[in-house]
């Protein structure tokens, strides 16, 4: 035990050195606080899109911020002025690691890039992924990205929320409704018109995963993978909330019905739906009264002994007071507040006595004939239903309008909203490294910062391996050395057989007294032999041991 606490002790003074170690950004001496080093990820050079906001200078190249006004909006709150800015997160932020971060509140902020390299929808997957960090929680706002739809006139300047887009992904929140938004612009072949389709929301446990992504104020991974099957995949941080299909798993659906309702039809005037209808024939009983009351006074009832007539229920709370701020010419005469009469309690009632009601054995109700089942019944009237005139099957959604750059459009309540690590490509393994050089490394450094104490020491450990070596001389050996000797000892041997219990003199005990006798005779021998050095007084002879043994035989 002494041991462990010498062990426990060494340790968290290694820790707490450690946190005391002034930071080094190096590659080899990098020294955070949990020895999380991160370098800024190169992107791809196949990917459409990937941005870390790490560099300042290619950031104001790349990016744009916004100069055109809402539309629809008063003069004073159309300006998109709402103020981005590139900073490190707020909570344990990774060194040398910036973030694009909306600064402002209650205002609206629009911001875009264009891509590296126009997205066309044929043959390869889409994938988009980016990190978003609520740093101050959400309670009404979006942090959703849109996917700006390819066109020669596309002015990044002018970027407002009538933009045309082909995909918009990302969680938004206002009060207690709470979405993912996955939505798509779906060109219809027939007439060129274009809708908006809107994914179906979340079942309840994957609503529970998005919902702790407004409040945890922790950076959260968001994905969105289309294939160019029609399948679609929705990620949090690896995990899979959403999937399905472009044509099945959207309000409106892709595809129209192929028929519809004939607007011209209208119900006949005799149709009859009615499934069942009173009973012509059935006549009301001559001694049927719809007059008798449900309930009449109980005249056989007599007031309850000890009921007290003079003692009104409630009473004014003799204890209350009025308040010192209590104006009669604002607020009235002031009364005591009422509280129930404690000289009721034990009676069975107080206050004028008042005779119950009981059912009426007449009453009847009012009478209705019988229902019968309608013979003219024809069921539920529907109209026919015809082809529909704008029907049309596109067997490939997933072909949507090229991709030509990314915008980031909001307005929210909450501050300091921290976007971080866009990338479009269409390989998942690539998406994968990019999560693994940059959100994998603040979960880790995350995780590191908020573990106890034993935690932090197995971190520290496999950090450094030599400590393992230290664990086994300290707590290994003795454990080995006490197993060593427990298991090492004589082997047991068998007990003798426990003597018999009795009272009766046994033969043992004769021998054992036997055997004390002959040891006490040899001590006085020896302590004769001493003796006769010394002169003694002549005295009366004894009797030596012996000769007493011989008698008491005899």
């Amino acid at each position: 035990m002494v041991r462990g606490l010498i062990l426990v002790l060494f340790l968290a003074s290694v820790l707490k050195a450690e946190e005391q170690t002034p930071n080094v950004v190096s590659v080899e001496t990098l020294k955070a606080e949990d020895d999380v080093a991160y370098l800024t990820p190169s992107a791809h050079p196949d990917v459409y899109f990937a941005d870390h906001f790490d560099d300042e200078a290619m950031f104001k190249k790349k990016w744009i911020k916004s100069q055109a006004k809402k539309s629809g909006a008063e003069e004073a709150l159309a300006k998109y002025d709402g103020e981005w800015s590139l900073e490190q997160a707020q909570k344990d932020p990774l060194n040398t690691d910036l973030g694009l971060v909306m600064k402002s509140k209650a205002k609206h902020a629009a911001i875009a890039a264009p891509l590296g390299k126009i997205f066309k929808f044929d043959d390869k997957p889409f994938i988009v992924q980016y990190e978003l960090n609520f740093q101050n929680g959400q309670d009404c706002g979006g942090g959703y990205i849109k996917l700006l739809s390819y066109s020669k006139n596309l002015d990044l300047r002018h970027f407002t929320d009538t933009t045309p887009y082909t995909i918009m992904f990302g969680p938004d929140k206002c009060g207690s409704e709470s979405k993912l938004h996955f939505i798509f612009r779906h060109v219809n072949p027939k007439n060129e018109t274009i809708e908006e389709k809107h994914c179906k929301k979340l079942d309840t446990k994957e609503r529970g995963i998005l919902e702790e992504c407004f409040k945890d104020k922790k950076p959260h991974l968001y994905r969105l993978v289309l294939k160019p099957d029609n399948a679609f995949e929705i990620y949090i941080d690896y995990k899979m909330v959403n999937f399905g299909t472009l044509v099945d798993h959207f309000e409106p659906p892709v595809n129209p019905p192929a028929e519809i309702d004939d607007p011209t039809d209208f119900k006949p005037e005799d149709w009859d739906e009615r499934e069942k209808i009173p009973d012509p024939s059935a006549v009301k009983p001559d001694d049927w009264d719809e007059s008798e009351p449900r309930q009449i006074l109980d005249q056989d009832a007599e007031m309850p002994d000890g009921w007290l007539e003079d003692e009104p229920d409630m009473i004014p709370d003799p204890e209350a007071e009025k308040p010192d701020d209590w104006d009669e010419d604002m607020d009235g005469e002031w009364e005591a507040p009422l509280i129930s009469n404690p000289a009721c309690n034990s009676a069975p009632g107080c206050g004028k006595w008042k005779r119950p009601f009981k059912d009426n054995p007449k009453y009847k109700g009012k009478w209705f004939p019988t229902l019968i089942n309608n013979p003219n019944y024809k069921g539920k009237w529907k109209p026919k239903k015809i082809p529909n005139p704008d029907y049309f099957h596109d067997p490939h959604p997933f072909k949507m309008t090229a991709i030509g750059g990314i915008g980031i459009e909001l307005w929210s309540m909450s501050q300091d909203l921290y976007f971080d690590n866009l990338i479009i490509t269409d390989s998942v393994d690539i998406a994968d490294d990019w999560a693994k050089d940059t959100f994998d490394l603040k979960v880790q450094k995350l995780d590191a910062n908020d573990a106890g104490m034993i935690k932090r020491i197995l971190n520290y450990s496999n950090r450094n391996p030599w400590l393992y070596a230290v664990y086994v001389v300290v707590v290994g050996l003795p454990l080995v050395l006490i197993v060593t000797f427990c298991c090492s000892g004589p082997k047991n041997v068998p007990k003798p057989a426990h003597p018999k219990k009795t009272d009766a003199v046994q033969e043992d005990d004769q021998v054992q007294e036997e055997e004390e006798e002959v040891a006490e005779e040899d001590e006085e021998a020896d302590e004769g032999e001493e003796a006769e050095l010394i002169p003694e007084e002549p005295s009366e002879k004894k009797s030596s041991p012996r000769q007493r043994r011989k008698v008491r035989k005899d």
